[in-house]
């Protein structure tokens, strides 16, 4: 056997290297080329919006044969993609079903429906996807082309159209086939494409005379700060914010746009409030409310109190609460929590920059003197502020200002020396060239999930999963997870309640093959269900004549 490289490095890694290295030989080799080409490019916004929507859907799916179609594996997908079943069923909510005992899950509700407790933006894209292509994620991939293609409308109202075309082509490195977003169910395009529309809306708001073009930026705005509001409705309040200091030394003569944006607003808002209604039976009852009232979770914001449970919850729920809550500081907030909270997540800003584009990004505050990117260091600030209020965090919830992190990076480069930023942009393309290249040679991680799946399809008929956690199960890896239709569902995933309960499951669905899966097991373990016998009891042992008879229930 060959000596193991200590480093980590293969000779495949080494390979993959040399070809990233040459492709950015070529580029700058052909640089006297392909920039007349891009410059010629950049101005037609159509034929680069198109370009940009179907690079990284192109790139994506040349992937297939080593990286197929992402398996939801976090309790978040499996909640959107709930969301965009029920709405195939034409319907916010599910009915609840009289046995909701079996289902308990992680943020989906049972009673006083059966329903996701997420806003409806991801799981509507899902759903397209799902109506249009048969496959969810194609939604997926439709909004990630919607985001990089809006991202360079969206730069045209800050900069030049070659520098837009750069922005949305780094939209397409960073953003694309080898993002997280792209590449699961938990969104963060759908809120990209709320944040390209509104600022990108709102330099044209500015710049553009007369009523016609005014009124369309009005509607492009009040339709970015809708889809935002059904994705993400407590950083859209921040998202309305910056809306509002932005248009303030100008706001007596946009009238008639901020009414157009409020018409088109309203429909979302109205959506909204009929999901709750659908949802947890009240006009203002917040799903996520209703939720942490009843489960404890999601975790509530820093200035409120801990919340607690109302409902008896499974052994997996009471963990998932326990870690929600540990999110916050034992004692009351201050400022010091605060700001230490801060510190710690503004490393994961780097999300949404290349590694070679840190060094471009001090010199966007030499643009600082221009009020323009003052108040996009501002909306920065504010976003970053008032996400801070709450305890948990994940990139995605800044995913609005996906957009403005790209201008922030272009702006950045513009103050640079062409070369310079020209070796910044082609150290850019080698970086995701030797990624996108090695994921051709890797493979994707078995899915544990795979096998099980494989086995049930191929059973015929009806199936019925009792789910059997050993007592060392990771509470987050969760496997009752259903359709928006259970009773309609080939396959139905349920807790395993003991012998006893499971009966009552068991009767109601007398033609469905039971099976008992232990996902703890290595691999997971899917045989037929047979029922726990109860233990026989234990014959007393004989006595000594004249010692008064032992009665079996007195034994301890």
């Amino acid at each position: 056997m060959p000596p193991q490289n200590p480093i980590g490095f293969g000779i495949s890694d080494f390979i993959e290297l040399a070809l990233a290295a040459l492709l950015l030989l070529m580029a700058m080799v052909a640089r006297p080329w392909i920039e007349p080409f891009a410059r010629k490019l950049a101005p037609r916004t159509p034929w680069c919006m198109l370009l940009l929507a179907l690079l990284p859907i192109a790139l994506r799916l040349a992937m297939l044969p080593q990286h197929p179609a992402p398996s939801p594996v976090v309790y978040d997908e499996f909640g959107h993609l709930l969301v965009a079943d029920t709405l195939l069923h034409f319907r916010f909510a599910n009915p609840p079903h009289p046995l909701h005992q079996f289902f308990e899950t992680f943020f989906v509700l049972q009673t006083p429906s059966y329903s996701s407790i997420y806003p409806i933006g991801q799981g509507l894209m899902l759903a397209i996807g799902r109506a249009i292509f048969g496959l969810p994620w194609a939604g997926v991939l439709l909004s990630t082309a919607a985001m990089c293609s809006l991202c360079y409308w969206m730069l045209r109202g800050w900069t030049t159209p070659e520098w837009s075309l750069l922005g949305g082509l780094l939209a397409v490195i960073e953003f694309g086939p080898l993002n997280a977003w792209m590449n699961s169910y938990w969104g963060g395009s759908v809120a990209g494409i709320a944040g390209c529309l509104v600022f990108g809306a709102l330099p044209r708001l500015r710049a553009e005379g007369g009523t016609r073009p005014s009124v369309l930026m009005g509607a492009l705005l009040g339709l970015g700060i809708g889809i935002g509001w059904l994705c993400r409705p407590y950083e859209t309040i921040f998202l309305i914010l910056s809306v509002m200091l932005f248009l303030l030394p100008s706001w007596k003569t946009l009238a008639k746009p901020v009414l157009a944006a409020t018409l088109v607003l309203l429909p979302a808002i109205g959506i909204s409030l009929l999901q709750n209604k659908q949802v947890t039976g009240s006009w203002t009852t917040l799903p996520y409310a209703l939720s942490r009232y009843q489960y404890g979770v999601p975790a509530a914001f820093t200035w409120q109190t801990n919340p607690q449970p109302h409902l008896e919850l499974t052994r997996e729920q009471q963990f998932q609460y326990k870690m929600q809550t540990s999110f916050r500081a034992s004692g009351p907030e201050t400022i010091h929590t605060y700001l230490q909270r801060l510190e710690f997540r503004v490393r994961f800003y780097r999300f949404f920059f290349l590694p070679p584009l840190y060094v471009a990004l001090p010199f966007f505050f030499l643009k600082l003197r221009d009020p323009r990117f003052l108040w996009v260091a501002l909306t920065l600030l504010i976003f970053a502020l008032g996400v801070n209020f709450y305890p948990f965090f994940e990139v995605h919830y800044l995913g609005a200002l996906t957009c403005l992190f790209v201008l922030v990076a272009i702006t950045g480069l513009q103050q640079l020396p062409s070369d310079v930023a020209r070796l910044i942009l082609f150290l850019c393309l080698a970086h995701f060239a030797f990624w996108y290249g090695r994921s051709f040679f890797d493979r994707a991680s078995p899915d544990r999930r795979a096998a099980v799946n494989q086995q049930l399809a191929q059973a015929p008929g009806k199936q019925l999963v009792f789910v059997r956690y050993w007592p060392q199960h990771i509470f987050q890896d969760e496997w009752v997870y259903n359709a928006a239709d259970i009773d309609r569902s080939r396959i139905v995933w349920a807790r395993d309640l003991g012998s006893s309960e499971d009966q009552k499951l068991l009767h109601y669905y007398p033609d469905r093959t039971a099976w008992l899966l232990e996902p703890d097991a290595m691999p997971p373990k899917i045989s037929p269900y047979r029922a726990e016998e109860p233990p026989k009891p234990i014959p007393p042992p004989p006595t000594p004549e004249k010692s008064p008879p032992l009665r079996f229930e007195q034994v301890k």
